[in-house]
C-alpha cells in the first residue's frame, strides 16, 4: 500500500512540474512614461497573463532600482545602456534559460526587438510588439503642454535630435527618424539606424538572431494619435524627402535589401500583422486575451 501511495505521489509531482515547465515564461517591457509595476498598466497586464496562463512566470522589466527610476530612465537613459542592462537581467534569470516569449508595449516593442537581435541567449520565442515604432517616429504629439518633461523633450528634439548630447541622453531622439534628412539620421542615430542595419557596416548576427524567432507579431493601432506615423508599427514609414506619402514594409529598403531578415520572416509566414481599432495602447482586455494571450502566450 505504501508503494502505491508513493508512486501516486511521484506521478502527481511529475505532472505538476511538467505542467509548470509547459508554460513558456513571458517578459514584458513598458513604454514611455510608464513603469514595470504600475497596477493600472504593466502590473495589470502581468496579472492578466498569470490568470489566463496558470503557472506561467511573468517578468516585467524594471530599468533601474525602483519604479521612479524606471519611469525616468524611459526618457533619459541611453537605449544601448538599457539593452545591456536587460541582456544581463535575462541571462541571470534562471527561470528564463530555456526560452521566453516577449511582449513590448510602445517603445518597449522596438527595444525587445533589439534584444532579439543582440542577445540570443536566453532564446526569445515569440516577439510581440504592441504599438512599437520599428521605423522610428517623426513627431512628438499628445503630451500635455503643462508637463515639464514633455516640454523639455520637445525643446531638445527641436534643437537637434542628432546632436551628440541629445542622442546620448534622450531616449526618444534615439529612434527619431527624420525623412527630410535620411543621411544625417543614418549617420548619427545611435540606436534605430543601428538595429535596422542602415549604416555602411552591417552586423550579420543581427539578422541571424532575429531569424531565430518563431513569430514576430506586430500590432498597429488604427486610430493612433501618439505614434507619427502609425505605419511605423508595421515597419512602414514616410518616403524620403517629405512627410506625407508613406510606404509599407515590403516597399521599404529595410525589406528589399533584407538587412535584418524581414523577407525570410515574412515569406515563411512568421510576421503576423494585427490591428486594434483604437488609439495608442487603448486595447480592451478581451482583445488582448483573444489576439495575444491565447495564440502566443498560452501553451498549445
Amino acid at each position: 500500500m505504501l508503494k502505491i501511495i508513493t508512486v501516486y505521489v511521484l506521478v502527481l509531482l511529475s505532472c505538476f512540474f511538467h505542467f509548470n515547465y509547459a508554460q513558456t515564461p513571458v517578459v514584458i517591457w513598458h513604454g514611455m512614461g510608464d513603469s514595470c509595476c504600475n497596477p493600472l498598466s504593466m502590473g495589470y497586464i502581468k496579472t492578466l497573463i498569470e490568470q489566463k496562463v496558470p503557472g506561467v512566470y511573468v517578468r516585467s522589466l524594471e530599468i533601474g532600482s525602483n519604479v521612479a527610476e524606471d519611469t525616468e530612465n524611459g526618457f533619459f537613459l541611453n537605449v544601448n545602456k538599457q539593452l545591456d542592462m536587460v541582456c544581463k537581467k535575462l541571462k541571470n534569470d534562471v527561470k528564463l534559460q530555456k526560452g521566453y516569449n516577449a511582449v513590448g508595449f510602445s517603445q518597449g516593442g522596438q527595444f525587445l526587438r533589439a534584444i532579439a537581435q543582440k542577445c540570443p541567449f536566453p532564446p526569445m520565442m515569440n516577439l510581440i510588439s504592441v504599438g512599437g515604432q520599428h521605423q522610428g517616429v517623426y513627431g512628438f504629439p499628445r503630451c500635455p503642454a503643462s508637463s515639464t518633461i514633455c516640454n523639455f523633450i520637445r525643446e531638445m528634439l527641436n534643437e537637434g535630435a542628432y546632436v551628440g548630447f541629445v542622442q546620448n541622453n534622450l531616449v526618444q531622439a534615439e529612434y527619431w527618424h527624420d525623412p527630410m534628412n535620411e543621411a544625417e539620421y543614418r549617420a548619427k542615430s545611435i540606436f534605430l539606424a543601428d538595429i535596422n542595419q542602415e549604416r555602411p557596416t552591417k552586423n550579420a548576427t543581427y539578422k541571424t538572431n532575429l531569424l531565430k524567432l518563431k513569430n514576430m507579431v506586430l500590432v498597429k493601432f488604427a486610430q493612433d494619435t501618439m505614434v507619427v506615423p502609425k505605419e511605423s508599427e508595421w515597419f512602414g514609414f514616410y518616403k524620403p524627402g517629405q512627410s506625407q506619402i508613406l510606404y509599407n514594409m515590403t516597399q521599404s529598403e529595410l525589406y528589399i535589401k533584407n538587412y535584418i531578415g524581414l523577407q525570410e520572416l515574412y515569406t515563411s509566414g512568421r510576421i503576423k500583422f494585427l490591428t486594434s481599432n483604437s488609439d495608442h495602447l487603448r486595447f480592451t482586455e478581451e482583445w488582448f486575451i483573444e489576439n495575444i494571450i491565447k495564440p502566443y502566450l498560452a501553451p498549445a
